[in-house]
């Protein structure tokens, strides 16, 4: 399971951190799953990189085309599951409901969980579920 905070590192070579990175190398073994909002999520990143003046029209268009080529999976979330678990797990946690579709997907598909949010990172370690870790890479 992989969230935006991972994939807008690939977008922003500001952001970019050899956790990322490895993340990246990792698709080449295979796909990976992530909740239905995290293209809104990318768009929103990319919008306002672009709108900030971080990076150019252009390069939000060749971030899309990458992203687009990767082998990433959307989970689509019910509308009772955004409305009871994903709801009940920000409460828990102090996390935002987008947060929290990210831990919700990874406790559900006992997967670990590839991010660089802190409080996700919290969060998930408490409801035993693992931060990906580069070394579990192909």
């Amino acid at each position: 399971m992989l969230d935006a905070s991972v994939a807008a590192a690939w977008c922003l070579g500001d952001e970019d951190d050899d956790y990322s990175v490895a993340a990246l190398r990792s698709l080449s073994g295979g796909g990976v799953v992530v909740p239905h909002l995290w293209g809104l999520e990318m768009a929103n990143v990319l919008l306002v990189a672009e709108r900030r003046g971080r990076i150019s029209g252009e390069d939000v268009h060749q971030a899309c085309a990458n992203l687009l080529s990767l082998p990433i999976a959307v989970d689509p979330v019910a509308r009772d599951r955004a409305l009871s678990t994903v709801l009940q797990l920000a409460r828990a946690h102090g996390l935002t409901s987008y947060d929290a579709a990210y831990l919700e997907l990874a406790m559900r598909y006992d997967l670990p969980v590839a991010t660089r949010d802190g409080a996700l990172v919290i969060a998930a370690e408490s409801e035993g579920v693992a931060r990906w870790k580069p070394e579990e890479a192909p």
